[in-house]
């Protein structure tokens, strides 16, 4: 099994999803890594991230996701002994020589299910499309713990695309999906802060927000933006084929800190009061497990810690 991409924008169909995967895939000895630019446009400058929460959403998780976001282009908190959330964003700005800032747009609540429980990947792109999506936007659609997502655990635990804009279609947007699978599959889709389905039983880590689930779609949520920017219509920044590409990320997936190897995140910091583990703090003191990125300066994986 290997991370599925289900369209691409270099095929006749009009849509482009790449996938996050779960933790079955971590064992997979990468080969070497060096993400190739590919011509395509990316996304720069200020962008505006509007949110769709479908399924049962409690107002804490909306609350974690909406300061995460915020704390991407805030400045470092301070006085601040830790790294930050904008810290690590950062890394992204040496794909293009540009900053990419956020503003936190619309939030649409769905929560009677309008197309369902069960959502296929059209259901999501038509999800995305609700919030008056654009070239210099990115929608974020977010199923709650109640929601059945075709492909969600089995193959994916989130992915990025992009789908026509506007009535014409004559641009695309680009759109991101995260699902909750604390109830669903969280020992592949909520590592490390969950007992992992397959590889080593390293025991698992103190989510820093205190829910596994939220906590867990954070590191997803992180993964899809990074990938999102530097490789939003399927010809950015990839490693290997366009159907099944590593990104930003991907590339360095299972790594949070120093001295990671496989079933083990590496060296971390954690709050001495709740035990979690973190390595990123964010607005209002909130703090965060983010994945390492891959540096096009060092050809490495960069990690905060």
């Amino acid at each position: 099994m290997f991370p599925l991409l289900l369209l691409s924008l270099l095929t006749l169909l009009p849509t482009a999803t790449l996938s996050t995967t779960p933790r079955s895939l971590y064992l997979v000895k990468p080969e070497p890594i060096s993400l190739r630019y590919h011509h395509g446009p990316l996304l720069t400058g200020n962008l505006t991230i509007n949110l769709l929460w479908y399924g049962l959403v409690p107002p804490s998780h909306i609350s974690i996701v909406s300061d995460f976001l915020r704390s991407l282009s805030s400045p470092s908190p301070s006085p601040s002994p830790s790294p930050s959330v904008s810290t690590w964003w950062r890394t992204t700005s040496l794909y293009q020589n540009s900053s990419t800032k956020f503003t936190l747009g619309s939030h649409v609540m769905d929560s009677d299910l309008s197309l369902g429980r069960s959502l296929t990947s059209a259901d999501l792109t038509k999800l995305a499309s609700r919030l008056s999506p654009h070239r210099n936007s990115i929608a974020i659609v977010l199923t709650g713990e109640d929601v059945l997502v075709e492909g969600f655990c089995m193959s994916r635990c989130g992915h990025h695309g992009s789908a026509p804009a506007g009535r014409h279609g004559r641009s695309h947007f680009a759109y991101i999906w995260v699902g909750n699978s604390v109830t669903q599959c969280p020992g592949e889709c909520a590592w490390p802060f969950h007992q992992p389905i397959y590889g080593p039983q390293t025991p698992p880590l103190g989510a820093p927000n205190g829910d596994v689930g939220v906590d867990g779609m954070i590191i997803n949520l992180a993964t899809l933006l990074a990938a999102a920017v530097t490789n939003p219509f399927g010809d950015g920044y990839f490693q290997g084929p366009a159907n099944a590409p590593l990104e930003a990320v991907t590339a360095c997936t299972g790594i949070f800190g120093t001295g990671s190897y496989p079933g083990y995140p590496g060296q971390l910091l954690m709050d001495p009061t709740t035990r979690a583990s973190f390595n990123a703090k964010g607005l209002g003191g909130r703090k965060y497990l983010l994945p390492a990125m891959w540096d096009p300066k060092t050809a490495q994986c960069t990690t905060l810690v």
